[in-house]
């Protein structure tokens, strides 16, 4: 009968016991999984034993998860999973700013700064000029546009890090473009750091003889009425880790340039501009 389960019929038994009046995409969604996870325990010849470690790992990701810290999504960022759904919910024309991961880091309502003012509140690191304009598909600058900027600090840890040890918002700050579509700030210039990795997902790196590091880089989340938000980076372009980035995030195009400064006020200038895509 074809209710009965057989390593043969094995999706057929499953996806057949979904009731008719279940919502469609939910249907959708999970008869998939069900077809793709039941293929790749086939094609693999998954044994037992295989299957336990992998309920323990899974098992474990989950307890690692708490208010701060959040195992799963790591270790979809690291299987390149993130990466991929924001990819396929982020296809923009070309000449757009490319989209790459949010990371875990951001915090809502960072200080509103004048333009010009320095987000490094510790005084710590190799300073940066950050400037730009944000402008349309068409060159036109855009007024209004507020862009939210955070990175880490010149030993590679974010402030929500290292409570009472960073100033609160260090490394943060927002700004809201004028007619002319500019923005500037004064940061560090960013270094690479690990991810997490003293858990089961650290556990899943060494494993696969990966390293834990992301290249270094600034975050931009950058949203204007009438316009897609944007959640990018900029990344330095000699970092070493560029092309093996743990969570698989660079974009070629999102490689900023990192000048040095003789004799100016800053020991570094990173110009960029953000292209926004209409809604």
């Amino acid at each position: 009968m074809q209710g009965y389960f057989t390593e043969q019929s094995s999706v057929e038994a499953v996806n057949t016991r979904m009731d008719k009046s279940i919502n469609p995409r939910l249907a959708e969604v999970m008869g998939c999984l069900v077809s793709h996870l039941h293929a790749f325990a086939k094609e693999i010849h998954l044994t037992q034993e295989e299957w336990e470690i992998a309920i323990d790992f899974l098992t474990r990701t989950g307890q690692m998860c708490n208010a701060e810290r959040q195992e799963f999504i790591l270790l979809s960022d690291t299987l390149g999973f993130s990466m991929l759904v924001d990819a396929i919910n982020n296809r923009r024309p070309k000449g757009a700013t490319e989209n790459t991961v949010f990371g875990p880091f951001h915090v809502d309502n960072a200080p509103i700064r004048k333009h010009g003012e320095t987000i490094s509140l510790d005084g710590k690191g190799e300073s940066c000029l950050y400037e730009g304009r944000v402008v349309d598909l068409d060159g036109n600058p855009i007024e209004g546009a507020r862009i939210d900027v955070w990175s880490d600090n010149s030993e590679g840890f974010y402030d929500v890090q290292q409570p009472g040890i960073q100033p609160k918002s260090n490394n943060r700050g927002i700004f809201v473009t004028g007619p002319d579509g500019r923005y500037s700030f004064v940061g560090i210039k960013p270094v690479s750091y690990p991810i997490p990795d003293d858990g089961p997902v650290g556990q899943m790196l060494g494993h696969l003889g990966r390293h834990p590091y992301r290249p270094a880089h600034m975050h931009f989340l950058v949203t204007a009425e009438g316009f897609q938000k944007l959640v990018t980076h900029t990344f330095v372009g000699d970092d070493p880790y560029l092309e093996s980035d743990t969570v698989f995030g660079v974009k070629e195009t999102l490689v900023a340039p990192f000048e040095r400064i003789e004799n100016g006020s800053t020991l570094w200038h990173s110009p960029f501009d953000f292209v926004l895509v209409g809604r």
